[in-house]
C-alpha cells in the first residue's frame, strides 16, 4: 500500500496541472530532491485535464494522451510515483497504464459508473470526500470499490461547504474516516479554496501550514496532498492556493515530527 499501516505519511506533491514536458520534470526533480532531503515519501501530483475549472476559458491542461505521456516521462526520470484526477469512466484503462494511484475528483465522488472502473483496475484509488458528504458518509463509497474486489483504497479530505465561497476543515473527519480501516490523506491547498465568486476561484495559502500541521497533531493523517509550483504567481490554475515550492521542505518535516508525536501519544 502507498500509505498507511504506520507508516510515516506519504507527500502527493506537485503542480495543480501540467503546464509543459518541461515544467514537470523540473518540478518533479526539485521535489525528488526535497524529499531526499527531509527523509520525506513523495508522489508526484499534476492534472493532465482539469475538468472542472470555473471558467470555460480557463486552462485545462494538455489532456489524456500527452498528459499522460508526461507523467510516464516524469516516473522513468524520477523513479516517483505518480497521480492524477481522472474525470471520466472511459478514461480509467488508459490511465491505470501510467498512473500509481487514480484520484476521484471531490464532485464526482458519488458517481458511481466512475468509481468502479477506476476500481476496477485494481490501482490504488485516493477518492476525495465531496464538499457536500460528511465523512461518514464513506461508507458507501467503500463498499462500492470493495464490491469490485479492489482494497487499496485512501480517503481524502479536503473541506466541507460552508455556506458561500467557503470551506472548513472539521478535524473530527480524520479520526471518523480512519476507523474505517483505510489510510487517510488531507488535502490542505484544496481545502483552503474560496470556490466559485468570480472567473477564478480564490483562496487562503497563507493558511496552509497551520492546518497541516494541526492534522498532523490528531495522529490520523496517512498522507498530505498539496499543489506545489515553483512560481505560483504565475500558474496556470489555482494560483491562489499553490504553495512555493521554497516553503516545502521546512513545511515537510514540521509535519512528520508532528505526525510522530501525535502517534507516540495517541498510541
Amino acid at each position: 500500500m502507498i500509505a498507511g499501516g504506520g507508516a510515516p505519511p506519504v507527500f502527493f506533491a506537485g503542480p495543480c496541472v501540467i503546464e509543459s514536458r518541461e515544467h514537470s520534470l523540473r518540478m518533479a526533480e526539485r521535489l525528488k530532491k526535497i524529499g531526499e532531503e527531509t527523509g520525506a515519501r513523495l508522489v508526484f501530483k499534476s492534472s493532465y485535464d482539469k475538468a472542472n475549472r470555473s471558467s470555460k476559458d480557463s486552462y485545462r491542461g494538455p489532456g489524456l494522451e500527452e498528459g499522460l505521456s508526461i507523467l510516464a516521462e516524469v516516473k522513468a526520470k524520477t523513479g516517483l510515483p505518480v497521480i492524477a484526477d481522472v474525470h471520466e469512466p472511459g478514461q480509467a484503462a488508459a490511465a491505470a497504464g501510467v498512473l500509481d494511484v487514480l484520484q476521484i475528483p471531490a464532485f464526482l465522488s458519488r458517481q458511481t459508473d466512475l468509481v468502479t472502473a477506476i476500481a476496477r483496475t485494481g490501482k490504488a484509488v485516493n477518492v476525495k470526500k465531496g464538499q457536500f458528504m460528511a465523512p461518514d458518509d464513506m461508507d458507501h463509497v467503500i463498499e462500492k470499490i470493495r464490491a469490485e474486489g479492489n482494497e487499496k483504497i485512501l480517503l481524502c479530505e479536503r473541506g466541507a461547504s460552508f455556506g458561500y465561497h467557503n470551506l472548513v476543515v472539521d478535524m473530527r473527519s480524520f479520526p471518523i474516516m480512519a476507523a474505517f480501516g483505510y489510510p487517510v490523506v488531507y488535502d490542505v491547498t484544496h481545502s483552503l479554496q474560496l470556490p466559485g465568486g468570480g472567473r477564478e476561484t480564490g483562496g487562503l495559502k497563507q493558511y496552509a501550514p497551520y492546518l497541516a500541521r494541526a492534522a498532523a497533531a490528531t495522529g490520523s493523517v496517512d498522507g498530505f496532498f498539496m499543489e506545489v509550483h515553483d512560481d505560483p504567481d504565475h500558474a496556470l490554475s489555482d494560483r491562489t492556493t499553490q504553495l512555493d515550492v521554497k516553503t516545502i521542505p521546512v513545511l515537510l518535516r514540521s509535519i512528520l515530527e508532528l505526525t510522530a508525536a501525535a502517534r507516540r501519544l495517541t498510541g
